[in-house]
């Protein structure tokens, strides 16, 4: 389904996430930190990423922003979880926000929605394709009757 980046400091709640995505189907990778979520943001094709919202350093806003801030990041979905309440101070940087305990069930909806998107848009431009392809090229066409040159 999905190629999903989850970024959060505990470790318990990475991996009980992790599980839940992983038996619905997704592709999961995980990070620790900020630093290491933008490491793998630059070396791997992530379609959804989830990051909490308080962490040490660099927390889940500015993650959010820095993200936002690369071009070929700038339109990825970004889920933003926290016990506390949405932050109102910065401009809103992520796409959802879910305060926890959050229902696994919501979360997993909103990533198939954007899920959903993503492959009705591969499979416009898969159609796309496909008609530009349906004339012969040039080698494809039918051959010249000799018998009719001079």
């Amino acid at each position: 389904m999905a190629n999903i980046l989850l970024v959060d400091d505990d470790a318990e709640n990475l991996w009980s996430l992790r599980i839940a995505l992983e038996d619905d189907g997704h592709r999961v990778t995980v990070a620790a930190d900020a630093g290491r979520a933008l490491a793998i943001l630059r070396h791997e094709a992530i379609e959804i990423m989830i990051t909490d919202y308080q962490m040490p350093g660099i927390d889940g806003v500015q993650l959010c922003q820095m993200t936002r801030s690369q071009p070929a990041h700038s339109s990825l979905p970004i889920v933003l979880l926290s016990a506390a309440t949405e932050p109102a101070y910065a401009p809103r940087v992520w796409t959802h926000f879910l305060r926890r305990p959050a229902s696994i069930r919501e979360l997993i909806a909103r990533i198939d929605v954007h899920a959903a998107a993503r492959l009705t848009h591969a499979v416009h431009v898969s159609a796309g394709a496909v008609r530009r392809c349906t004339e012969p090229a040039a080698s494809r066409w039918p051959a010249v009757n000799a018998g009719c040159w001079p």
